[in-house]
């Protein structure tokens, strides 16, 4: 796949964030940072299904793993920019909320602080979460060593 431009990569990776985040917590972020500009829905928030794929291997032939709940919302704020935002759930105040961002992080005069403030302390605590994983997985790894690696000839 060919890389995304500078704009496209950034705006995937606070996408991730806002979809990862539960709507309580961006919120929580929200109360310390400037005011989202006012919005109008263009579509959503309404909550569906969607077909999940996979393959066997990782490059097998792609198959239907199972169905999964999803909410998406598209909304217009005063400043013009369009915000989409779909996430995982039934949760409409997550993906209102994900849509508002989006469409306010566009915006160069609302970018640094709105990344300040939300973006990047709710993607800290993400990568907290993903660090303390790995290290309760570490902790109960085993070590298994064979007959054959254990003989001399």
């Amino acid at each position: 796949m060919p890389t995304p431009a500078p704009e496209t990569a950034a705006r995937q990776r606070w996408m991730s964030v806002l979809a990862r985040a539960s709507a309580d917590t961006i919120a929580a972020q929200l109360e310390g940072a400037p005011a989202l500009p006012p919005s109008t829905v263009l579509r959503g928030p309404e909550s569906g299904l969607v077909m999940m794929r996979g393959r066997a291997g990782g490059g097998g032939s792609p198959f239907n793993l199972g169905e999964m709940s999803v909410t998406r919302c598209t909304v217009r704020n005063a400043q013009g920019f369009v915000g989409h935002a779909y996430v995982q759930g039934r949760d409409q105040r997550q993906a209102r909320l994900a849509a508002e961002l989006d469409a306010a992080l566009q915006d160069p005069a609302h970018h640094a602080a709105l990344e300040a403030a939300v973006i990047a302390p709710l993607a800290a605590a993400q990568q907290e979460a993903r660090d303390e994983a790995a290290a309760k997985a570490a902790a109960t790894r085993v070590q298994f060593f064979t007959m054959a690696t254990m003989r001399t000839s």
